[in-house]
């Protein structure tokens, strides 16, 4: 079962990596390399999705270890490795920690990455290593993803994950702007988890294949 405990520093982050991705907890270190990550896209001006300004990139990062401490969320920092250099892409989360007995459920979300670093696999990485971790470090029934009903982007990246659509929350959320965000819930069971594991790895050794592969001049 989940045993996370909802009290001051008892929040523990994993460490999760492959080859290619690692995810380390959210520190202000990182503060430079989100900065720039943010600025890849000018994300901020998205209207259907949250991300940082360059200028409010140490106020997030602060404001998720806020929420870590509380027990609240486990923030990453998302750092790709490509030919031995590192390189910061975006944020993602553990978030909505479910721990009673009937229930164990967690959601990952808050995410955002770099224009230049979407649809590159990073994503399908990142959510692997938190999808295994969560259904067999912590034996969840189910992980939930969530995504503005507008963000098709978004919407194809979670769908292509392997998860099935469960509702559509009609004005869950007031967005930054003002705008009212109606928010697209899906969800992975842990009865599926072995299917979409196998579907996850084969997509993965498929991305691999076309990094390790030499490119024709």
């Amino acid at each position: 079962m989940l045993h996370i405990k909802k009290h001051l520093n008892t929040l523990t982050a994993p460490s999760l990596s492959n080859g290619h991705v690692r995810l380390e907890l959210s520190s202000l270190d990182h503060t430079l390399g989100l900065q720039a990550a943010t600025a890849d896209g000018e994300l901020w001006k998205l209207h259907y999705t949250y991300a940082p300004t360059v200028d409010g990139v140490a106020a997030e990062i602060e404001r998720r270890l806020e929420q870590f401490a509380l027990g609240e969320m486990i923030p990453f920092t998302v750092i790709q490795t490509h030919n031995g250099i590192d390189t910061i892409v975006g944020m993602t989360t553990f978030l909505n920690f479910d721990r009673s007995a009937t229930h164990q459920r967690v959601e990952i979300g808050a995410t955002w990455y770099a224009q230049s670093a979407q649809g590159t696999g990073i994503n399908t990485m990142a959510k692997y290593l938190m999808l295994k971790h969560a259904f067999e470090e912590w034996h969840t029934i189910a992980v939930e993803l969530r995504t503005h009903r507008l963000n098709s982007q978004s919407r194809r990246a979670i769908e292509g994950l392997g998860a099935q659509l469960d509702a559509i929350l009609r004005a869950q959320r007031i967005m930054p702007n003002g705008n009212i965000r109606d928010t697209a819930v899906y969800s992975i069971i842990a009865t599926e988890w072995a299917t979409v594991k196998t579907h996850l790895e084969f997509k993965l050794r498929q991305h691999e294949s076309r990094i390790s592969s030499p490119r024709k001049p």
